[in-house]
């Protein structure tokens, strides 16, 4: 299978195993996905490898409260994309199969897995990205009132999890694109803090 058809089925997948809403949904795959690729072929990364991960990434999220399924959404992603994979006709390498995996397994900030392989910090770092600027002050506001959180649940996810984000960055280049979207963070949190 050629590597248009292989992304255009693995890309429906994704689709079909994801929800549409901007948070964790489609949209959040697109975006990272575009600074995936954006990352990768600036440092010379397997886009092959990145498109798919980055496709796949978020594919547990909808199953992750299925108490059946061990882990959080990222081994469940992981597992659900290799079960996918291995199904298909993709003629994948070994090796790209186990970096694609590692990718989505060491993504998540929850899953505490160090990425070891170039497309898995970018990945990482891709995904860490668009939880900050105005796109992650956005979902960060709409996460909490998702799950009926209110203005001090906000400024408590943006403590305990979003300004540390830059931090937590392994590239350079993801650093340079992290400085302004963590302005806007730091500008949002220092102006809602003094107004209530």
């Amino acid at each position: 299978m050629k590597n248009n058809n292989i992304v255009a089925a693995i890309r429906k997948f994704a689709l079909n195993n994801t929800s549409y809403d901007d948070i964790h949904g489609f949209p959040h795959v697109r975006r990272v996905l575009n600074l995936c690729l954006n990352i990768g072929k600036s440092l010379d990364a397997n886009i092959v490898v990145l498109r798919i991960a980055a496709l796949l990434h978020d594919i547990g999220r909808l199953k992750e409260k299925d108490d059946t399924l061990k882990g959080n959404h990222a081994e469940i992603s992981a597992n659900l994309a290799s079960d996918f994979l291995n199904s298909n006709e993709f003629k994948l390498s070994q090796k790209d199969l186990e970096n694609i995996l590692h990718c989505i397994r060491a993504h998540s900030f929850s899953s505490k897995i160090t990425p070891q392989t170039l497309e898995a910090k970018i990945l990482s770092d891709a995904d860490k990205l668009d939880a900050i600027g105005a796109i992650g002050l956005y979902r960060t506001i709409g996460y909490t009132l998702e799950n009926k959180g209110n203005i001090n649940d906000v400024i408590k996810h943006l403590e305990d999890k979003i300004l540390k984000i830059k931090d937590l960055l392994f590239l350079e280049i993801s650093n340079v694109i992290a400085e302004k979207r963590h302005k806007i963070i730091k500008a949002f949190y220092k102006e809602i803090k003094e107004e209530i």
